[in-house]
């Protein structure tokens, strides 16, 4: 399999715009909006090929406030010197089938899918000559697409789109569907440190031990290159869940309500710099060095690796 040359950033995300929070209230009060990922921002602009230069296309589609997400978009990435920000409202499939906005799709650097409700991004871009051009594009060319919360669970072929934490071990509490299709392998759940998500993704990788179970925390990230290396950035904390030692698991046999037994599942816990290499199914746990307030190093790596 030819690996893509485009460049794919996760982030577990911070606020939830307008799906399990107070719409109101950041409505009202939209200085409550943090954008957590000013740092991960910085790293996904170093990353394009056009660094400031870049068009990057910021996709409301998940929210239920898309104005005011991607307003605030506009001006967290025009303070990191980025000035060609547009913003793509697209709320139903005729919008992702727009001519303008297929040719808008085809000229981007970067592409930012923001938070919400990732099942409205697999339902209106599943299928469309949107998504079509966007894998294209991530395969052949040096794209980045980076999305936060929703926009981040939904990256990968299978996606978690519901599922209570606290009941999460009981069989048929987390539901799970596809998702974009940016990369296979592995499912994605955010905000999984905040909201005790543990639960949904050892239940996601015991009914699909070969899938790698991805938990990222609020500003935490990961860069993934050439489809398999996968960097930790920002400031969180990321769980990896690997199902493919499993000895056994009751999920197949239980009924649905029933609580779900599973053993041998091998957690790892990744921090800003670590590697996770897919194909190898190997993690290379890197030190952090401070050089600065927030601003830190790879230990034995280049100045490239500074980051802020």
């Amino acid at each position: 399999m030819i690996a893509p040359k485009g460049k794919l950033v996760i982030i577990g995300g911070a606020v939830d715009m307008g799906s399990n929070v107070s719409v109101t209230e950041h409505i009202m009060q939209p200085h409550y909006i943090k954008f957590f990922e000013k740092g991960i921002l910085r790293r996904i602009i170093n990353e394009s090929a056009k660094q400031e230069g870049s068009i990057v296309e910021v996709i409301t589609t998940a929210s239920q406030i898309p104005e005011l997400v991607g307003n605030e978009y506009i001006k967290a990435f025009n303070q990191l010197s980025v000035t060609h920000v547009n913003v793509m409202h697209i709320k139903s499939r005729e919008d992702a089938s727009n001519h303008d906005i297929l040719e808008r799709i085809r000229k981007a650097d970067v592409v930012m899918f923001s938070g919400g409700d990732q099942l409205r991004l697999t339902a209106i871009f599943g299928g469309t000559q949107f998504l079509q051009i966007l894998k294209k594009r991530y395969n052949d060319d040096y794209l980045v697409i980076a999305g936060t919360s929703a926009g981040a669970a939904a990256a990968s072929t299978h996606m978690i789109y519901r599922g209570q934490s606290n009941e999460a071990l009981i069989k048929g509490e987390v539901q799970i569907t596809a998702g974009l299709g940016f990369i296979d392998s592995v499912i994605v759940d955010t905000h999984f440190v905040q909201r005790g998500r543990i639960g949904r993704l050892l239940y996601a990788v015991a009914t699909n031990p070969g899938i790698l179970g991805i938990g990222l925390g609020e500003d935490a990230g990961l860069l993934i290159t050439e489809g398999s290396t996968m960097e930790a950035i920002g400031s969180g904390l990321i769980m990896l869940v690997d199902g493919t030692n499993i000895v056994e698991t009751n999920v197949y046999d239980v009924e649905i309500g029933d609580p779900v037994s599973i053993e041998n599942l091998k957690v790892h816990v990744m921090s800003l710099f670590d590697k996770y290499d897919l194909q190898l199914q190997r993690m290379i746990i890197k030190k952090a060095i401070k050089v600065e307030d927030d601003v830190y190093i790879a230990a034995a790596q280049d100045s490239n690796d500074l980051i802020q």
